[in-house]
């Protein structure tokens, strides 16, 4: 079940303690977590859901990648943990994207589930032109960006992870509908650290966002809660 507040906290870290405790004291003010690999590799099915007792929707950040096959059978696995939202990398292809979607409505129909989310990481916000052209893709971030949610769209997902400044173009291309899910968001005075497209929560929701993906601003606060609650106030979510 998704939440009006479009901030979820990123549970970056290996430690199961300290993740359980983040999530409780974040509860009532983010609109969800986000699980990725670091903790869930690191910590296994039993921590995660001991993090999903909290109640707090779930975005499970793996990055799914491979072929067509065995993304469907992993995402076959992972819906039961149902997860509010589930990704795969766009740059895997329309057949893949389209196997992943395909897999989690017929699991969550054999469960009688609700199906998660599914979602394409297009490019990741720690990618500049530069870092594209290393790996043989000339086109800009934006270029790439919007040529990969079309393709996601096409293949049956439900919308996109990009950075905020793609956030306005896509809107504009995929429609209302199509969910925009951005990390990358750094409040005003806050390092940039590894991110290179990043933005602030305001300009973020102000040019279309759907959901801010936010780690090490809040989690690395004095105190969480009085971050994620700050956060949330200035986007109008008290």
């Amino acid at each position: 079940m998704m939440t009006d507040n479009p901030v979820f906290c990123a549970l970056d870290t290996q430690d199961t303690a300290q993740a359980s405790q983040l999530a409780n004291t974040l509860s009532g003010h983010i609109g969800g977590l986000k699980i990725g690999m670091e903790f869930f590799y690191a910590a296994g099915v039993a921590a995660y859901q001991n993090i999903a007792d909290t109640g707090l929707p779930i975005f499970l950040d793996l990055k799914l990648h491979d072929i067509p096959n065995t993304v469907a059978s992993a995402v076959k696995a992972l819906c039961p943990l149902e997860p509010a939202i589930l990704n795969v990398h766009a740059a895997g292809g329309l057949d893949m994207m389209r196997a992943a979607s395909n897999a989690a409505k017929d699991t969550a129909t054999e469960k009688d589930i609700t199906p998660p989310l599914m979602i394409a990481v297009t490019v990741l916000t720690s990618l500049e032109a530069k870092d594209l052209d290393q790996i043989g893709v000339s086109a800009t971030p934006r270029e790439q960006v919007l040529r990969l949610a079309d393709l996601a769209q096409q293949a049956g997902m439900g919308g996109v992870v990009c950075s905020a400044h793609e956030v306005e173009a896509l809107r504009n291309q995929c429609g209302a509908d199509f969910k925009l899910i951005v990390p990358g968001i750094r409040p005003a005075g806050h390092a940039a650290d590894d991110q290179k497209r990043i933005m602030t929560p305001e300009a973020a929701m102000k040019a279309g966002a759907d959901i801010l993906v936010i780690g090490r601003a809040i989690t690395q606060a004095d105190d969480p809660a009085q971050a994620a609650s700050a956060i949330a106030s200035s986007l109008g979510y008290a």
